[in-house]
């Protein structure tokens, strides 16, 4: 081994070790004990492979098989996973930090409570509130542990007061925004504004024995349900906590009317949206193959160039142009038709939109792998059928056509996922509208892509990841069947080689 290599690999396993002994400390600080014995076992095992003189295959798949992990098992793993919880808008965070935000937030002014002004006040990393009331009296010292009284009004000795520029800093309004000085009748002080600050008094309480919240009016337990506690009254209490659900985002799909009405109609126009954007592209497409692969038609090599220019052009920007040309008052289609049809606020005319636009951008792409699939069956064939009488319909459906899907099919089964999943294609155009009357959610061209990112991101109630991520396996289970069964059926196209 060249003194090279040994460098090379010298400062490799130093930037690896430095990296794990950063994250190793930062886990053990925050008492992570799982990932930390997995990240050093991971950090011994690779030492060890790249140290060795007999791991040599080892040090070419460790790294394939590190981003490997990263960026395909774990987010295949982690949607698996979110899919059967609650995880959405205000079920996000652990039950303990959901208990610690209803306790900050169910709080309120004490009736003729005292107030202060305060001034914020720090002793090396100790810091507290110097307050005065504000009917006069002797000033207190106040921070998390209590206040302690202050007999003079000035500020004690060796306490330095937070210049105007320490208070504007996200850790001083931080602490200042949170910090809660407990009184002696069970009641705290809390900065209001930053100079005053007032009593205030908790509503609810947190009962460790019980491990539960409590009312402190009444004294009872508040009702604890999936993932949420309940007011009395049974109002619904923000934010919740992320739990284990089980199936229920599944069972949601079929049992709740607001998923299930919506879901079938997205879940029906999906699939003819995929069928039909298949279909025209590869007919359109087969149809211009067909045409310029005959020898008598001129400048064949301009016209190919000119009919791949829609598949040069980004597809996100043709499909913003069209947005353009077929908007309903100003677009230059309904201007040069001298019509006025509602291409993209009309649910019919949307539906045509989505298909004739998917069609400009997909139908050059069947042109190509056509043009190469005919150029590559013998024209033998072809001559051989003629001179028994055969007709041109007759050899391109019995010869051509046959010897054709043997090659397309795999690119039409793919090309039928790809428009199954193709959320650019729907939502850069219509946004998925224009809405309908079954669903404050799905639109009218709305597949099931860009149904799950309307639950997901933009649905009015909030982010949907469970929910989101539970539909997103089930279109992965639709389209692998799909897909199996379509490559099983063109097995038998195999015998025609």
């Amino acid at each position: 081994m060249n003194l090279k290599s040994i460098t090379m690999r010298l400062l490799f396993l130093s930037a690896v070790n430095a990296t794990s002994l950063w994250a190793a400390y930062t886990l053990f600080t925050i008492e992570n004990w799982a990932p930390l014995i997995i990240l050093l076992f991971a950090t011994f095992l690779i030492d060890f492979i790249y140290f060795s003189p007999r791991t040599n295959a080892s040090k070419w798949l460790i790294p394939g098989t590190i981003f490997l992990i990263i960026f395909q098992i774990y987010p295949v793993m982690y949607t698996a996973v979110t899919a059967f919880t609650n995880y959405s808008t205000g079920h996000s965070v652990s039950r303990e930090e959901a208990i610690d935000g209803l306790l900050k937030q169910n709080v309120e002014p004490v009736e003729n409570g005292d107030q202060y002004s305060f001034i914020a006040i720090h002793l090396g990393e100790r810091k507290a509130l110097f307050l005065t009331p504000a009917n006069g009296g002797d000033s207190i010292i106040g921070d998390e542990k209590g206040v302690k009284s202050s007999n003079n009004s000035a500020i004690p000795d060796g306490w330095v007061q937070f210049s105007n520029e320490e208070l504007k800093t996200p850790d001083i309004q931080k602490w200042l925004t949170a910090l809660q000085i407990p009184l002696a009748n069970g009641n705290f002080l809390q900065a209001d504004s930053f100079t005053t600050a007032i009593e205030n008094r908790s509503l609810i309480k947190f009962d460790a024995e019980k491990n539960q919240l409590i009312d402190v009016a009444s004294g009872e337990s508040l009702k604890e349900k999936g993932g949420n506690f309940y007011y009395l009254d049974g109002t619904r209490m923000e934010p919740g906590w992320k739990i284990w659900v089980g199936f229920t985002n599944f069972t949601d799909v079929v049992s709740n009317e607001r998923i299930r009405g919506p879901f079938f109609r997205v879940l029906i126009w999906t699939f003819a949206y995929a069928i039909l954007s298949v279909l025209t592209t590869f007919i359109l497409g087969l149809t211009l193959a067909l045409t310029l692969n005959n020898s008598r038609v001129k400048g064949q090599r301009v016209w190919r160039s000119l009919l791949i220019i829609p598949y040069a052009i980004p597809g996100f920007l043709s499909i913003l142009v069209w947005a353009g040309l077929l908007n309903d008052d100003y677009g230059l289609m309904n201007r040069a038709l001298g019509t006025h049809i509602p291409w993209l606020f009309d649910a019919t005319w949307a539906k045509v939109s989505t298909l004739l636009v998917n069609l400009w951008l997909g139908f050059p792409y069947m042109f190509l792998v056509s043009t190469g699939a005919l150029q590559s069956i013998p024209a033998e064939l072809s001559e051989a059928a003629q001179m028994d009488g055969a007709s041109n319909k007759v050899v391109f459906s019995r010869i051509k056509l046959p010897l054709l899907l043997v090659t397309m099919a795999p690119l039409l089964i793919g090309s039928f996922a790809y428009n199954f999943n193709n959320f650019g294609g729907i939502y850069l155009l219509t946004g998925g509208g224009p809405a309908q009357n079954d669903s404050d959610v799905a639109g009218a061209t709305d597949i099931l892509i860009s149904y799950t990112y309307k639950l997901a991101f933009s649905s009015g109630k909030g982010a949907q990841y469970g929910l989101a991520t539970a539909i997103s396996i089930i279109i992965f289970f639709i389209v692998a069947s799909v897909s199996a069964l379509s490559f099983k059926r063109t097995k038998a196209l195999e015998n025609l080689n």
